[in-house]
């Protein structure tokens, strides 16, 4: 049975134990996508709200992902994502009782979901500079490709069991169950033993802006770097409202509401799995310019919401689009993970996360009013435009389209030709 799994999993024992933690994770969280905006609705909720407790739970970003990227730095990551897990449980648990209770108003649900993003603010950075102390170097791509598979697969049967808890425990029942799988990826995280980074071995120097101004050095010297990060704030702000706040918005009205959407988001799934098992085999010369002719097929996921004649046809084609997200996130995680020196790979992540998806609460707050005030589909057409053309633009970057899947000698930020531009 051992020989049947994939030879990341089998010669990297800490890695299995990180990626049952995850499955488990991700699999609440997709059934927690769909029954969030729908939980807003049940109680009364406008889709203003909808957006609002939407962009509470990314808003905390722009607060905390930096401090993230500088303690995941300095400090055990394993443990720092132990401890965002369990507080993403207490929080999840609070709203599902507040929800099966009758007690859960837009306000209490905004307060929680701000907790909650306070404590995602602390994980990503943390779980991305913590891959590279648990795979080697050669299997970075497969391990991030494999995680990908969980993320995309779990789009699938997700929505299929929000579909089933919804029906018969309502929101408040599928939340609960996102609040036990925080528990059980705790558990797996507990069991955790990485190599100590680079930053544990020579010892956590400088203060905390001190750390934070090398992280941006990092970033800001390396163009392929920050004009990636560009484009994926505008995919993140622009783009993914048509996700989070328009595209339910338009299942309720026209394609019988959870059931329509959840059609929707498992046939994402599909293409998205599709995407992240390509990206496994996949070997491109030129990663992250194969990654922006990606990024520009998600984009459409807007268009063809608003597009498409029927749910059937916008589910066959945001099939499509998964598998464009799936392929443009691994090339690009294992990108940074393979050129970035490890001992700041935190905190430029915590960059990439605060300039992506810290950056979506406003667009998820001004969706629904735009939409409401230039009409719906028109705002989904022009939201793909906008997408596509800003993913297109990467390749104007040279280093976009030169750079390779090998790591780079020792970087020095102030030798480098290609700064970001004043």
């Amino acid at each position: 049975m051992k020989q049947l799994l994939p030879p990341v999993l089998r010669e990297e024992p800490q890695f299995a134990r990180l990626f049952a933690g995850h499955t488990l994770s991700v699999l609440g969280d997709r059934i927690a996508m769909v029954a969030l905006p729908f939980a807003v609705l049940a109680i009364g909720g406008s889709m203003a709200d909808v957006g609002l407790v939407a962009a509470a739970g990314l808003v905390p970003m722009l607060l905390f992902t930096l401090a993230g990227g500088v303690w995941a730095d300095r400090f055990p990551r394993h443990r720092i994502m132990l401890l965002s897990d369990l507080v993403r449980c207490v929080v999840q648990g609070a709203v599902a009782v507040l929800l099966l209770t009758g007690h859960a108003q837009v306000p209490y649900l905004v307060g929680l979901m701000m907790l909650f993003g306070t404590a995602d603010a602390f994980f990503a950075p943390a779980a991305t500079g913590l891959l590279p102390l648990l795979v080697s170097t050669e299997r970075l791509r497969e391990a991030n490709a494999l995680r990908g598979v969980v993320q995309s697969a779990a789009l699938v049967v997700g929505p299929a069991l929000a579909g089933g808890l919804v029906a018969l425990a309502g929101p408040g029942g599928a939340l609960a169950v996102d609040a036990v799988s925080f528990a059980l990826s705790a558990a797996f995280l507990a069991r955790l033993h990485p190599r100590a980074g680079a930053a544990a071995e020579q010892g956590a120097d400088g203060s905390f802006l001190a750390q934070l101004r090398e992280g941006w050095s990092q970033v800001r010297s390396r163009s392929w770097v920050w004009s990636g990060m560009a484009a994926m704030g505008v995919y993140h702000v622009v783009v993914l409202p048509s996700i989070f706040v328009l595209g339910p918005v338009l299942a309720e009205r026209e394609w019988d509401g959870a059931k329509g959407w959840a059609i929707v988001t498992a046939a994402f799934g599909v293409g998205a799995v599709v995407g992240d098992l390509w990206a496994y085999r996949l070997r491109p010369a030129r990663p992250l310019a194969f990654g922006a002719v990606a990024l520009a097929v998600a984009s459409c996921q807007a268009v063809i919401i608003g597009g498409a004649p029927n749910v059937l046809v916008v589910a066959a084609l945001e099939a499509v689009t998964g598998v464009g997200v799936s392929v443009f996130f691994v090339l690009w995680e294992t990108s940074l993970q393979v050129h970035i020196p490890e001992h700041a790979l935190s905190r430029v992540s915590s960059y990439d996360f605060l300039l992506s998806s810290g950056l979506m609460p406003l667009g998820l707050v001004v969706a629904g009013p735009v939409a409401d005030a230039a009409g719906l589909r028109p705002t989904l057409y022009v939201m793909s435009a906008v997408g596509v053309a800003a993913s297109l633009l990467l390749l104007a970057v040279p280093a976009v389209r030169h750079l390779t899947d090998r790591a780079e000698p020792e970087h020095d930020p102030k030798a480098d030709g290609e700064p970001l531009p004043a």
